[in-house]
């Protein structure tokens, strides 16, 4: 693949342009069930470790796209190891209805309040980077918000590294704003209560009328019981935020699908929530993705969720069902399952998902991403499609 270095980088995939294919094949019952329906339009693919204005582009975990600007936004989870926490914009070029490009056009580092860039993780120094995963465009002024992961190192020996998640505002520089307060039980501890290590603010996004921030915990809490395994699915939380004053308004129950797979004997491998993306105040589309990391074997998949009826858990420390209090989680409908979708020549581990512009027959684009995880063998891709009956 050729790769032209200037002021902004075309990055052009070298296979040939995937056509517009006809809809995905899913499960049966779910194609008929679900609201909407997804055409493939292709795929591109970044070098691995790939130089972009003085970084190395990886980790892309969740990418959105500003309807004003044109302009997509994709975070990366770099934990200012190889550069600075940061994010990139992009230029997503679709022609004759078909993803034909991919360009990068810029990239930010991620700023602290006093203006600096983040420091790696540091035990010594008890220095917690961010674990950037979630990003998303404010529909109604172009700034954004992103979510951290934060840190929980506990040792047997010594002081635990304790950084809570977070949901940030900033400039489309990168600059902090302000803020967002969670809820109490999103708060690191050094016990088995709250999030999980890199399993906690997975997805952020904006209802289409810009008054809510709605973020996705990856895996369940401590206390709402373990990880999806292959034999059984789990709960993890999704938390609607008032947009102008942060505050949390609504947290409901999300139900994980089993592990698509058995792992090996001691793995930590597991299925969780990488991203979701409003369709309007109450409906999501939530992307799953799984792994079984040693075999590099990948499985995401997107459905199509709904809040009514969902019970309000929002003061709830725990979801573990009891007879007096009975949780109702939310709906969700099975869109597609990657792996089923023709054309499509790998499935890697994709993170991001976003609504793109629409074409001119009228579908809604819907662009995803992946997180190579900086790993040679796996790629950053970016995949595409149109969406009927959104």
């Amino acid at each position: 693949m050729s790769i032209r270095r200037a002021a902004r980088a075309r990055i052009i995939a070298s296979a040939v342009v995937l056509a517009s294919l006809p809809a995905l094949t899913c499960t049966p019952a779910a194609a008929h069930d679900s609201a909407v329906r997804l055409d493939f339009l292709g795929e591109r693919e970044l070098p691995n470790a790939m130089a972009f204005q003085g970084t190395t582009v990886g980790g892309l975990s969740a990418i959105s796209y500003d309807v004003r600007s044109g302009t997509y936004y994709v975070i990366s989870d770099d934990r200012s190891q190889t550069g600075p926490a940061r994010f990139y914009t992009a230029h997503v070029d679709f022609t004759d209805g078909t993803l034909t490009g991919v360009e990068l056009t810029g990239t930010h580092p991620w700023l602290r309040p006093d203006g600096t860039a983040f420091p790696p993780t540091s035990t010594a120094t008890a220095t917690v980077a961010p674990d950037p995963e979630g990003i998303a465009v404010d529909p109604r002024d172009g700034t954004l918000v992103w979510t951290s992961e934060g840190e929980r190192i506990v040792a047997s020996d010594g002081p635990a590294l304790l950084g809570d998640p977070w949901i940030r505002r900033a400039t489309t520089t990168g600059a902090y704003t302000r803020q967002l307060p969670l809820p109490p039980q999103l708060h690191m501890n050094s016990q088995e209560f709250g999030p999980r290590k890199n399993q906690t603010l997975e997805g952020v996004t904006f209802t289409p009328d810009g008054q809510r921030i709605v973020t996705a915990m990856e895996d369940p809490l401590y206390q709402d019981g373990d990880d999806p395994t292959p034999e059984q699915g789990a709960l993890t939380r999704i938390t609607v935020h008032d947009a102008r004053t942060g505050q949390p308004l609504a947290q409901y129950a999300y139900p994980l699908e089993p592990l698509f797979a058995t792992p090996p004997a001691g793995s930590t491998d597991t299925n969780g929530v990488s991203d979701i993306v409003a369709l309007d105040r109450d409906r999501f589309l939530v992307l799953e993705r799984a792994s079984i990391y040693t075999d590099n074997n990948w499985k995401a998949r997107i459905y199509l969720v709904d809040l009514h009826g969902a019970t309000d858990v929002l003061g709830r420390d725990s979801l573990t069902a009891t007879s007096a209090q009975r949780v109702q989680p939310v709906r969700k409908t099975l869109v597609t399952d990657l792996s089923d979708v023709p054309g499509l020549t790998r499935v890697d581990n994709v993170e991001g998902i976003t609504l793109g512009p629409r074409l001119p027959d009228g579908r809604r684009t819907v662009v995803l991403v992946s997180d190579d995880n900086f790993a040679p063998r796996q790629t950053t891709q970016f995949l595409a499609f149109a969406a009927h009956g959104i």
